[in-house]
C-alpha cells in the first residue's frame, strides 16, 4: 500500500509561516527554512517582550514619580512609604501621569502625605 501524505495540509502549514515572515529581508521572506526559523525566533521575542514591556512601563513610572517627589524634597522611597501610611491607595501609572502632566495635582498629594 503507498504511503499517504497530506499536502494540502503540508501547503497550508508553509502558507501560514510564510505569510507571517512577509515584510522580512532577503531569503527570510521566501525560503520555508529560514522563514520557519525567523518566524520562530520572531514568536519567542513578541511572547518574551509582552512581559518585558510590563517591567519597561514600571520603571518608567517609577523614574516619572522619583522625579516629581524630589522637586518636593522627598524622595521615592519617602513618597511612596507615606503614601502606604497615609492609606492613599493610587496606583504608579496614575501617579507618574500626574507628575507629568498635572504637577498641581501631585503638589497636593506630596503636601497631604509630608
Amino acid at each position: 500500500m503507498p504511503r499517504s501524505v497530506n499536502s494540502v495540509a503540508k501547503r497550508a502549514r508553509r502558507k501560514k509561516v510564510l505569510k507571517q515572515a512577509k515584510g522580512y529581508f532577503g531569503r527570510r521572506k521566501n525560503v520555508w527554512t529560514v522563514a520557519k526559523n525567523a518566524v520562530d525566533k520572531a514568536m519567542l521575542y513578541s511572547y518574551r517582550d509582552r512581559r518585558v514591556k510590563k517591567r519597561n512601563f514600571r520603571s518608567l513610572w517609577i523614574t516619572r514619580i522619583n522625579a516629581g517627589a524630589r522637586q518636593h524634597g522627598m524622595s521615592y522611597s519617602q513618597f511612596m512609604g507615606s503614601l502606604k501610611t497615609n492609606g492613599i491607595e493610587l496606583n504608579r501609572k496614575v501617579l507618574a501621569d500626574l507628575a507629568m502632566n498635572h504637577p498641581e495635582a501631585f503638589a497636593a498629594i506630596v503636601n497631604q502625605v509630608k
